[in-house]
């Protein structure tokens, strides 16, 4: 794995830790900062697979466009789309 996409996967999986943190706190979860970081989190894996193909993308926070690019290398994840368009 590229030293690039290592460092996208380690901020995708703090950004995971973050999620499971605030659904795990008994008293008053930060739901907000919860999907924040939720989304942050497909956005830094589909970027880590993009960087790891070699596919440029842009400074976006767009997971369809993201999603759109990634298809490239891997079709199958389309049937993410559902849940990443809301």
């Amino acid at each position: 794995m590229k030293q690039l996409t290592r460092q996208w996967v380690k901020k995708a999986e703090d950004d995971f830790q973050s999620v499971q943190r605030e659904l795990a706190a008994r008293k008053r979860p930060n739901l907000d900062g919860a999907c924040f970081h939720a989304q942050q989190c497909i956005e830094k894996y589909l970027k880590a697979r993009l960087q790891e193909a070699g596919i440029a993308f842009p400074r976006s926070h767009d997971l369809g466009h993201l999603l759109d690019l990634v298809k490239a290398v891997e079709p199958l994840w389309e049937c993410l789309r559902p849940g990443l368009i809301v």
